[in-house]
């Protein structure tokens, strides 16, 4: 693709056709233009000249996705921070990204934090976009090609280290091509985003959007009752959701059926267990199975609509432009054969910000190295078994032992400290630590919670603590996670 397809250019051919609808009442196209054109002559005048990152810190509404597009509008890359980390751990992705400034939520007690933290960033509260003056034109050839980065979504490795993902227009919009590809029109229509927009999946529900000029229904956190009260309305084709999610949404309506306007169940983020999949088919909800990550853009292989009955989904198969191999020691392997998950195609990210490191293992030779297990059964379906070695996924929210583990080791009585997740109905996995005293020492649990609480996003602190004489460790010294659990 040569050319971007922005927001001006939806909003040149379909003005009035409607864009976001949410608690701010619903803006099309031209309205959302609008505002984000303020937003960005606001930006031009506030921000200085540079292409570093620009972070939103914001709600999952309107105003977070107008100033989305006025970042983009300027050229530079958005940078979305994930509104569940604390002070410290934003700090630390600011810093690393270098970036030009932090717009937030007036109210968020973060912002001063950040301010005394990051004296050489600006700190913002954005302003009202209704406030802001008109007059500001882009440029003509705004802002670049395709291979320009959009956004950069940070995504900590097995290591616990974040790592930005640079991600372009270009890949975004293979992305969406290839969702179409699979899915069909219900990519066009209207998609309820229920999911957080710092995130990959809610970013590419916003960029579908612009590509195909459907509308977007926003609500800014899940809950049942409000996703099962729009489903009902009849009017949405499509719905992005984690195993999470949908447990709980049926366990919220209970025995009755799918609404018959729904086209499109997207479930991702975390393996989904079979039963919970089936129960979901059993009552037509139209579950297509998704495997993907951030580096590649949201999708690697998605299953097709189902079909009306059908007690299983369809495999799992690469999307459009994505090609999928299977290797063990750097060899390819046959079906049926468990290996590393490697990636090729357009939606591949172009690299990791500022992280020459990271990049030489995870690209190599135009492949991206994804670290997680899986096989390729013989018609080419792709069945993932595990996202990491040592990866939790809790609530479909990422979870790195390694980073929790150097938190707890930090308590004065904590001797050492292992994590991992054992299963969970309901998140799919639950964090538990493992933890050795001092000897001499002692620490309650309280004061384990207390001390995470300080660091840690909510997600990410332990669910449970328990307490032994020893971790299990190779002779090398090498913590075996897998151990802790059995």
């Amino acid at each position: 693709m040569t050319m971007r397809h922005d927001l001006l250019w939806r909003a040149a051919r379909t003005p009035d056709a409607p864009a976001l609808e949410g608690a701010d009442g619903t803006w099309s196209f031209a309205e959302l233009a609008g505002r984000a054109c303020r937003a960005a002559g606001y930006l031009c005048a506030t921000v200085p000249a540079g292409g570093s990152p620009i972070a939103l810190l914001m709600n999952g509404d309107a105003r977070f996705a107008a100033w989305l597009h006025a970042v983009a509008l300027t050229g530079r890359p958005v940078l979305p921070l994930n509104l569940r980390l604390t002070a410290s751990e934003l700090a630390g992705q600011l810093e690393h990204a270098r970036a030009a400034c932090v717009l937030g939520e007036a109210g968020d007690a973060r912002l001063e934090d950040l301010r005394a933290r990051l004296p050489g960033c600006p700190v913002i509260a954005a302003p009202s976009l209704d406030w802001l003056p008109a007059g500001w034109e882009p440029p003509e050839d705004r802002p670049g090609d395709g291979d320009d980065i959009l956004a950069v979504l940070y995504t900590s490795g097995t290591s616990g280290r974040p790592k930005g993902a640079c991600l372009t227009w270009n890949n975004f919009f293979a992305s969406a091509r290839a969702a179409e590809d699979r899915l069909g029109a219900a990519v066009c229509r209207r998609w309820l985003a229920c999911m957080p927009l710092f995130h990959v999946g809610g970013l590419s529900i916003l960029m579908r959007s612009v590509l195909f000029g459907g509308p977007v229904r926003l609500q800014s956190r899940f809950e049942p009752a409000k996703v099962s009260e729009a489903l009902d309305g009849g009017d949405i084709a499509a719905i992005s959701l984690v195993p999470t999610m949908l447990s709980r949404l049926l366990a919220h309506r209970g025995a009755r059926a799918a609404p018959g306007g729904l086209q499109v169940l997207l479930l991702g983020g975390a393996a989904a267990a079979p039963e919970l999949v089936a129960r979901a088919l059993e009552k037509s909800y139209p579950v297509c199975p998704t495997y993907g990550l951030t580096e590649a853009t949201s999708q690697v292989a998605t299953a097709a609509p189902p079909r009306a009955g059908e007690p299983q989904p369809s495999p799992m198969l690469p999307v459009l432009g994505t090609e999928v191999r299977i290797v063990v020691e750097g060899r390819d392997v046959g079906p049926g054969t468990e290996g590393e998950i490697v990636v090729r195609g357009a939606t591949v990210m172009r690299g990791y910000l500022h992280d020459a490191e990271a990049n030489a293992r995870a690209l190599r030779d135009g492949w991206l190295h994804t670290g997680d297990l899986g096989y390729l059964d013989a018609a080419g379906g792709l069945h993932v078994l595990d996202r990491r070695d040592d990866l939790v996924v809790s609530g479909g929210e990422n979870v790195y032992p390694a980073e929790i583990e150097a938190v707890l080791l930090e308590h004065p009585a904590v001797e050492d400290a292992g994590v991992t997740g054992v299963p969970d109905a309901d998140l799919g996995a639950r964090v538990v630590a493992w933890v050795v005293i001092k000897p001499g020492c002692s620490a309650s649990i309280e004061s384990l919670q207390r001390h995470c609480r300080v660091t840690l996003a909510g997600f990410k602190q332990p669910r449970e603590f328990r307490f032994v004489a020893a971790l299990p460790r190779n002779a090398a010294g090498k913590l075996q996670r897998r151990r802790l659990a059995s």
